[in-house]
């Protein structure tokens, strides 16, 4: 799977994308959980969660009820790196918990350690814009693919953004479909 992620990522033609690709290989990412008990909390969720927001993503662009005008470039880089923000986030630790004999043995979790405390959505655009430059539909969407998890007083502010980029709400129903209908 880390191939096809790599290949897809290549067919972007703009400049930083090579850096981006070599940032992902040097860091955590292709290992990482996508959470630390939810979807995808496991060696490589994150990655697989990625690419299970791609899949359902450009199947919701070609069956939209209203016509979405998008680049594939674009699909791919709001699907694959949407969660660029967990990488180097995630860190293994150990707890005891008894096994099925009833012993005391220590067991391995996810926790997070974070070292860019900048949000979600916004960190993910920051990140993504250190290496190469996003169009302003990319970056609404990737900023607010978390949609009305976030905060009650952003409501109105999300509401607005999804009425001016349709595919940030599509993107956002992607990576809920992802993260509730698959077990990755």
């Amino acid at each position: 799977m880390k191939e096809e992620f790599i290949k897809l990522l290549k067919t972007i033609n703009r400049d930083g994308i090579d850096e981006i690709i070599a940032f992902l290989e040097k860091s955590d990412f292709f290992k990482a959980p996508a959470s630390t008990r939810f979807h995808g909390s496991h060696e490589g969720g994150l990655m697989e969660h990625s690419m299970k927001v791609y899949e359902i993503l450009v199947h919701k662009v070609n069956n939209s009820v209203i016509p979405i005008e998008v680049k594939s470039e674009t699909l791919i880089i709001i699907a694959l790196l949407h969660d660029i923000c967990k990488t180097n986030f995630y860190k293994v630790d150990y707890r005891n918990s008894k096994n099925e004999y009833g012993e005391w043995v220590k067991v391995p979790y996810y926790t997070i350690e974070d070292t860019i405390p900048y949000g979600h959505g916004e960190k993910s655009v920051m990140m993504i814009t250190e290496f190469m430059k996003l169009t302003s539909e990319e970056k609404y969407c990737i900023r607010w693919h978390m949609g009305f998890t976030e905060p009650k007083e952003l409501y109105g502010t999300i509401g607005e953004a999804y009425k001016k980029y349709p595919l940030a709400l599509l993107l956002h129903e992607a990576d809920l479909e992802a993260s509730y209908f698959y077990d990755l």
